[in-house]
This record gives C-alpha cells, sequence and structure tokens, in this order.
C-alpha cells in the first residue's frame, strides 16, 4: 500500500491567473459543506437583493404615491367644503367632522398668510405628500416633519384668505406590508438555510467518516469502516471502499502465509546443507562452503523482509524515543560510529519492528559509507521526522529516486559486501510508506547524505 507520487503537470497557467484563482481561493470556503452551503446561500442572497430593489421598492414607491394622493384628495375636498360654510361656528364643525372621518387634524387661520416658497427638497414621504398636494390643488403648499412626532404638517394657502393647515399621521402615508414581506422573505430564508445545512451536515459528515477511514487506511492503521450512509453516490463509494480494503487484506493475507511456506522450504534445506558441511570437519573448502551457506541465509532474509512489506503487525500508539535509543545501542555494539540526539518522547502510532527494519537499513547504509553516523529525531507539526546523516561521498541529486528502485545500485559491481544487493532504500520507503509517511533523500549538513524519514500522526 504504498503511497505513489501524482505527476503535476508540466504546463503550468500564467501567474496573473494563478494569483487571481489564488484570490478567489482564498475567499470560498475550503470544505465540501461550506461550498455546498455556500451554492445554497448566494442565490438566496441575490435573489432577495433583486427583489427588494425591482419590485419592493417599485411597491413602496407606488403605494407611498397612492396614499399621498388619498391624503391630498382629502385635503382638496375639505377646502372645497370650506367655501359653503357661512359662518366660524359651522366652519369649526367641518373642520371637526372632516378631521374625525380623514384621520387627519384640520385647523383654519383666516388671517395667517404663506411666504412665498421655493420647491421643497424633502424626500421619502414628506416629498410625495408635497408633490401630491401641489398637483391635487394646483398650489404652493408648504409640508414639513413635526420636531416632536413622526407627522407631517400640511399647510395650504386657502382661496379667499387664510391657510389651513392639516397634521398628517405617518400611518396614513406609510404601509406595514413591504417590511411584512421582507421580514416573510428574510425568515422563510433562514428556515430553508437550516433545514438544508441540517441535511448537508448529514450528508458530509458520512462522506467525512470515508475520508477518515480511507486516511487510516492508508496509514497501515486497522480501520473498522462497515457502515453505509447518506447519498447514493456516496454509498456507492463507501462499498467500492470496503470491497477495496477486503481484496487488500486478504492479498496480504494470502501473501504472508505463502511467504511462510516459502521462508520454511528455503530454510529447511539450508539447515540440511549446514548440518553436513559441519560432519565434513575443518578445511578450506569447507570454510568457504560455510560462508556461501550464511550468505544465502542473508540474502534470503533479505528477500522475505522486502516481499513482507508490512506483514501482519498491528500500528500501535508508541512512544519511538525508547525504541531509536534501544536501536542506536544496538549499532554502537555493532561498531557504527553513532551521535544520537531527540527528545525524551515522541508518540506516534508505528509497527515497531517494522520501524526498527527501516531505521537499521538507513543506519546501516550510512555506517557502510561514512565513518561515522548521526541519528536525530524531533517533532514537526504532522508528526515525526527522524534525521539519518552520515559524512560519506552522498548521491547526486539526479539518482536520489532512482536508488530506491529494488535491486539498485550506484555501484556497478554485484559484490555485496560493497554494498549490499540494493533492497536496503526499497525495505526502508515501503515501511515509512506503510505507515503513511516516506523517506526522502538530501545534502547533509555533515558532508554526506541525510536520509529523512516521517511519520504522521
Amino acid at each position: 500500500m504504498n503511497d505513489l507520487p501524482l505527476d503535476l503537470p508540466a504546463v503550468l497557467p500564467d501567474s496573473r491567473a494563478i494569483r487571481q484563482r489564488s484570490w478567489i481561493k482564498r475567499m470560498l470556503p475550503t470544505t465540501m459543506f461550506g461550498r455546498s452551503l455556500l451554492l445554497i446561500v448566494m442565490p438566496l442572497i441575490i435573489v432577495q437583493i433583486v427583489s427588494a430593489w425591482a419590485f419592493y421598492a417599485r411597491h413602496w414607491e407606488t403605494m407611498s404615491r397612492r396614499l399621498s394622493a388619498d391624503v391630498a384628495g382629502d385635503i382638496g375636498v375639505t377646502i372645497e367644503a370650506m367655501k359653503f360654510v357661512a359662518g366660524d361656528a359651522d366652519l369649526t364643525k367641518l373642520l371637526e367632522q372632516a378631521s374625525l372621518r380623514t384621520e387627519i387634524s384640520f385647523s383654519f387661520d383666516k388671517n395667517a398668510s404663506l411666504p412665498p416658497l421655493a420647491p421643497g427638497d424633502g424626500s421619502g414621504a414628506e416629498e410625495q405628500l408635497r408633490i401630491a398636494v401641489e398637483n391635487r390643488l394646483g398650489a404652493l403648499s408648504q409640508t414639513e416633519t413635526l420636531n416632536n412626532s413622526s407627522d407631517f404638517l400640511v399647510r395650504v394657502p386657502v382661496q379667499g384668505g387664510g391657510v389651513l393647515s392639516a397634521v398628517v399621521s405617518r400611518k396614513r402615508l406609510t404601509t406595514p406590508t413591504t417590511y411584512i414581506f421582507i421580514l416573510w422573505m428574510i425568515g422563510s430564508s433562514l428556515v430553508l438555510l437550516i433545514v438544508a445545512a441540517i441535511f448537508l451536515r448529514n450528508q458530509v459528515k458520512s462522506l467525512r467518516r470515508l475520508a477518515v477511514a480511507a486516511e487510516g487506511f492508508g496509514k497501515g492503521r486497522p480501520v473498522a469502516f462497515s457502515k453505509i450512509e447518506g447519498a447514493l453516490e456516496v454509498r456507492q463509494a463507501a462499498v467500492a471502499f470496503i470491497q477495496m480494503r477486503d481484496r487488500i487484506q486478504r492479498q496480504i493475507r494470502q501473501r504472508t502465509e505463502m511467504l511462510a511456506g516459502v521462508s520454511h522450504d528455503l530454510r529447511t534445506p539450508l539447515t540440511r546443507m549446514k548440518l553436513e558441511l559441519e560432519l565434513l570437519g575443518d578445511n578450506p573448502i569447507v570454510a568457504e562452503l560455510k560462508s556461501d551457506v550464511i550468505e544465502m541465509e542473508r540474502l534470503v532474509q533479505l528477500y522475505l523482509d522486502f516481499a513482507r512489506g508490512e506483514g501482519t503487525e498491528t500500528p500501535v500508539e508508541t512512544d519511538i524515543a525508547p525504541l531509536i535509543a534501544d536501536l542506536a545501542a544496538t549499532m554502537r555494539r555493532q561498531g557504527t560510529e553513532l551521535s544520537l540526539d531527540q527528545p525524551a518522547e515522541l508518540v506516534v502510532p508505528i509497527r515497531p519492528n517494522a520501524l526498527r527494519r527501516c531505521l537499521g537499513n538507513l543506519i546501516a547504509n550510512g555506517a557502510r559509507y561514512g565513518t561515522h553516523v548521526w541519528l536525530t529525531s524531533r517533532a514537526v507539526d504532522d508528526g515525526v521526522d527522524i534525521l539519518v546523516d552520515d559524512d560519506g561521498p552522498g548521491i547526486p541529486a539526479n539518482e536520489r529516486d532512482h536508488v530506491f528502485q529494488p535491486f539498485i545500485r550506484l555501484d556497478s559491481s554485484r559484490n555485496p559486501s560493497t554494498g549490499g544487493i540494493g533492497l536496503g532504500l526499497t525495505i526502508a520507503r515501503d515501511v515509512a510508506r506503510s505507515h503513511g509517511g516516506d523517506v526522502r533523500l538530501e545534502t547533509s549538513p555533515q558532508g554526506g547524505l541525510r536520509a529523512r524519514v516521517h511519520l504522521p500522526k
């Protein structure tokens, strides 16, 4: 289950397109839930803006104009009725009746007059009322908003002298239907948004569970993912993942069983050969044969380690600091000059035996080509980095990916004593990738090669 690197396209867009796209990406949500919700919210917002501007604004203007025309009509009728009233008592009675029936407070001052006025510069309902009075009565009027209330005061000169004052309540000029419509529209949109968010969260939850299961399985961790839920496409993806997981686990199990048989079949004749050589006594020819048998056992073990890969070992949360310290002590006992630098605790999910094999191969390579090995481990944001440095000749940058292939050696000879058989780095990268990490080769500050092993959390 090695992680294969993706091939990036060779042709990249121009820098201006990259900047524009990156700016857009920074503004957009990064999660599927956020983007799906955005697909619902943006049309709602656009529809509300267009509706409020194209419909409600015109509706407000039309209703305000008609209500102002009705108020101007009531004032005009009152002025016309005043022509048929003879005495002050009748005029007072008329204005009281008009105020009662029109909800406009009328008063008349026969000695008052209005100075010449320029066209009003008011706005909104006040401006609509001024225009309606002038259009209906054909006379200049004075309209203003009262300071102590939200009502409007309209003064109209009456033919024959005097000024009729009318206090118009704001509710005669406005209607709450516009606000009610807007509130209903916003309220229904919020309800729709909440319902959509609940359904989207349920859909994304099942997809997120599938992603977590796939990530854990890719890191070689046990995944108990069996519940299939969500939309049809998500269910299909979950079924495909479960089938893939079962096929891979079955393949690993079959390969492990086969390797166990191969190991038994190969080691049995080698053991028999060793026993027969022991019975032959001591002579130079027998010593050479014993050396060949020992080398064959080592090669068989290397081949089995490479083919076994991650095996059946289960990842567990482990403090790798003691493991690395123990490995360093073992390598020192074998004659490796090694310096160790690491924190007191580094806990990550690993397969301990596989990790020992990975680091052991890297340290052995460093000791083979250099005189000293530096082993450093440190915590990073997404896991742990283990650095293996040496002071050897290093590897050219253009050959660093090539040496990870099986049985590839930069040394053209096939003598194992001069550089192994070309499986050490392959096994190391295979183990690291089975943990969801990787092994990269870099230039060491010690002058040789640096192997960086990254293990995710």
